[in-house]
């Protein structure tokens, strides 16, 4: 199995998501304590000098004026993360906990926080461990740090709050996990960042990669299911736009449906193929686009990936620390809030196509919804409204959260990201794409075995033989949502991939 290495150097979304989703193992660097040594004795320094160093020796946020004592310090660091667990609604899912704690021990690592290694370490624990803290999903405003997920993240290393073992969830005191004594600056330095989100937007950029791919493996379904032509995928076309994603998709496309003898049967029809409907025909021009804003996003989480966003920074070179605002979570957020966007537009395209299969005005002689025996069964008519429905569910949850602000703190932090609200709703408009590709897929795969004798493509016949070997032939009414469920879970796990 793949091993990341957390000594402060940057991760990729790619080993972010397989830590995530525990494909791959993870250790402590072994020169993790010569790395974090030289800030933490500037921290110590400062507590020693007295010096007024913003969360070192004074208070945080709006209280950033009072002055903590030395004796205070240390019990600051344990009230800092019991006041901050102030998250509300269902707990995060699993991977993007294992996710959150991985970048947050990665970002500990560099070596600008003045952190020990123990709390490093003790991050990492919890990962090999699979102890995973039970973080509530609500009450971050993406501005300094995601600081309620992240006390819940936190609370564990104290021995407080609550973590999950195996899907038990039990108090952290029970788990085994022996607790850490808090020194200056370690309770804030495990609040402030922005790898809430960007632990989500690791998370999304996989599952949407996923979903670009069937979205293409779906259209080439359709094509074939309605008599659609393959001229529009041609790469002459596309090379005169030279948009990367979109000369991709038309190519994944063009392969996929490449010795159709369905597609090949009415190729010289030209009173039937002269031109299909934009669902089909601009499939990789949108589908590209969606592929070309993940790119965007990869860049953005790249770089953030490889950047300090604690809060004070602590520079081992000059013995400075310096109070700034690289935990603001403005980059993530817009980032985040696009992802939403585009992915919402795969679904949008795809119920289109999924209404062409069912409509037997549209459907080159399809049976009406599919139904065996129309009239008497309904077929696959309802599996459109179910499309419907989360289309528009997509449309109110793309709205950008990142346009929004509300000031906290007493005003000291008076403009917010909301970047982590984007990254939660981003969440459910992927499953929603999910659920909404898979109907189409399932639906052009009925119509691909009315069209025999003629044969699909060898790609698409590939992928007709997965959804076949979950879902059966509708050949009586029944329940879909199962088979729904069936074809979304191949997605999931990368059957369409490719």
């Amino acid at each position: 199995m793949e091993k990341v290495i957390v000594n402060g150097d940057p991760l990729t979304p790619q080993q972010v998501a397989k830590v995530a989703g525990r494909k791959a193992e993870v250790e402590v660097g072994g020169d993790l304590a010569a790395r974090l040594e030289p800030a933490r004795r500037v921290v110590e320094q400062a507590v020693e000098s007295g010096a007024v160093v913003y969360g070192i020796t004074t208070g945080f946020g709006a209280l950033a004026t009072t002055h903590i004592g030395e004796a205070e310090g240390e019990t600051l660091q344990y009230n800092l993360i019991r006041s901050h667990c102030t998250g509300v609604g269902d707990p995060l899912d699993d991977e993007v906990v294992r996710a959150m704690l991985l970048l947050r021990a990665r970002t500990l690592a560099q070596g600008h926080s003045g952190v020990r290694p123990v709390i490093v370490e003790k991050l990492i624990e919890m990962l090999q461990r699979d102890i995973l803290p039970v973080v509530p999903s609500q009450g971050s405003v993406g501005a300094s740090g995601d600081l309620a997920p992240f006390a819940h993240l936190a609370a564990p290393i104290i021995g407080e709050g609550q973590v999950r073992i195996d899907g038990v969830q039990m108090p952290a005191s029970e788990s085994g996990l022996s607790p850490v004594s808090l020194k200056t600056k370690e309770g804030l330095s495990l609040l402030n960042g922005t790898e809430g989100m960007a632990a989500m937007a690791a998370l999304s950029l996989q599952r949407a990669r996923r979903l670009v791919g069937a979205a293409d493996v779906a259209a080439a379904l359709t094509v074939e299911a309605v008599l659609g032509t393959a001229t529009p995928f041609r790469p002459e076309i596309h090379e005169l736009r030279a948009h990367p994603g979109q000369i991709v998709s038309a190519e994944r496309i063009r392969n996929l449906i490449a010795g159709s003898e369905i597609v090949d049967s009415h190729s010289d029809n030209f009173d039937h193929a002269v031109q299909d409907a934009y669902s089909l025909r601009c499939a990789p021009q949108v589908h590209g686009a969606v592929s070309d804003t993940l790119d965007h996003v990869e860049s953005i989480l790249v770089r953030e990936m490889g950047s300090v966003v604690d809060n004070p920074i602590v520079f081992p070179e000059t013995g400075e620390v310096l109070s700034g605002g690289n935990f603001h979570g403005q980059p993530l957020a817009f980032a985040l809030d696009f992802l939403a966007i585009a992915a919402s537009e795969l679904a949008s395209i795809s119920e289109r196509r999924t209404d062409r299969v069912l409509d037997p005005a549209r459907s080159q002689g399809l049976p009406p919804f599919l139904a065996a025996k129309p009239g008497v069964n309904s077929g696959y008519m309802i599996c459109q409204y179910v499309q419907a429905a989360l289309v528009a569910e997509n449309k109110v949850l793309a709205h950008p959260a990142s346009v929004d602000t509300i000031p906290t703190s007493g005003s000291q932090e008076d403009h917010v990201s909301m970047g982590w609200g984007a990254g939660t709703k981003l969440l459910k408009v992927l499953d929603n794409v999910r659920r909404v590709i898979a109907v189409e897929i399932m639906c052009a795969a009925q119509g691909i075995e009315y069209r025999a004798p003629l044969q699909p493509a060898d790609g698409t016949g590939a992928a007709f033989d997965k959804v076949r070997s979950v879902v059966p032939t509708l050949d009586d009414d029944r329940s879909p949502s199962r088979d729904i469920e069936a074809i979304a879970e191949l997605i999931a796990t990368g059957a369409f991939d490719g």
